[in-house]
């Protein structure tokens, strides 16, 4: 899931125009987090991972690059 996810949500975040700190206000976390998960450092725990999904209007299956 790390690399699939860290790509997609660095795309659908430029997509949207938003800086990492943008997006990190509009989920509730921090910057450094958008940073770690965009970089492959850490992964979202599951509530975080339905919010971001939610956010892009988009299935975690899509989110995390999962064949549909």
């Amino acid at each position: 899931m790390k690399n699939r996810f860290a790509q997609n949500v660095k795309e659908y975040r430029i997509a949207a125009s938003l800086t990492q700190a943008e997006l990190a206000e509009k989920l509730k976390t921090t910057q450094r987090k958008v940073s770690y998960w965009e970089s492959g450092k850490i992964e979202p725990d599951l509530d975080t991972l339905i919010a971001i999904a939610e956010f892009f209007d988009i299935s975690i299956d899509e989110l995390v690059g999962r064949p549909l």
